[in-house]
């Protein structure tokens, strides 16, 4: 399918699960994640409906910031390194991978050179991967206090990639266990730091708003398979 067939295959899934939950369908974002996509299919998406766009690298962003519509938001989605901040804190609209304070505390340097506060999301490593970044479960609340210090950085929630199973219903517990957490900061102090909870791909984006995801990060399922050799 098209990317256009695909946007409403996925929309119409999105919006069934909405209904489920009886909540409004403006309550789920969706990033569309654009990491090897060329411009012309990025625009294509954009006339299609998406304002939202994920990268993982800086250098993407970099290459396609100029030649995209500015009416989409840019979001980095992917590691993070200090020495590569300052190339996009004047262009995306939320970091969604912080995973050390060392990383926020550069964030926070760089936001407030550029005269702006940064929305942030702290990446979980949910499943204890050695593969994937991300703060312990059980290091949250400290990092919240800590991170909560400076001025210009916003944290307004939580990320994660959870481990990836063919089965939905193996993962369901790395996102439940998410949004238990993300309860359990709103509840002890950090409500206002407690707005999203980004979690989720093309696998298992269902799954995830079914308990409690309200950013959803979709490459494959708009764009199709990505060619690597390119």
């Amino acid at each position: 399918m098209g990317i256009e067939k695909n946007l409403d295959e996925i929309e119409k899934n999105i919006a069934d699960a909405c209904e489920a939950k009886n909540i409004a369908r403006s309550e789920i974002q969706l990033v569309a994640v654009t990491k090897t996509i060329g411009v012309e299919r990025i625009s294509e998406a954009i006339s299609f409906g998406i304002s939202a766009l994920g990268e993982n690298k800086v250098q993407e962003i970099m290459n396609k910031y100029d030649k995209i519509d500015k009416s989409a938001q840019w979001h980095m989605i992917g590691h993070l390194q200090t020495n590569k901040v300052k190339y996009i804190i004047d262009k995306v609209e939320m970091i969604h991978s912080v995973d050390s304070i060392k990383l926020a505390r550069e964030i926070n340097k760089r936001a407030e050179k550029a005269g702006t506060t940064m929305d942030c999301l702290i990446q979980i490593n949910i499943g204890n991967e050695e593969s994937k970044y991300g703060i312990d479960y059980d290091e949250t609340e400290s990092f919240l206090d800590e991170a909560g210090s400076l001025k210009n950085l916003r944290i307004c929630g939580l990320m994660a990639i959870a481990p990836h199973f063919d089965n939905n219903e193996k993962v369901r517990p790395y996102f439940k266990k998410m949004n238990d957490l993300f309860e359990k900061m709103k509840s002890e102090g950090h409500k206002k730091q407690m707005v999203y909870l980004s979690m989720g791909m093309t696998h298992d984006y269902l799954t995830a708003i079914e308990e409690g995801a309200n950013i959803v990060r979709i490459g494959t399922g708009i764009f199709g398979e990505r060619n690597y050799l390119k």
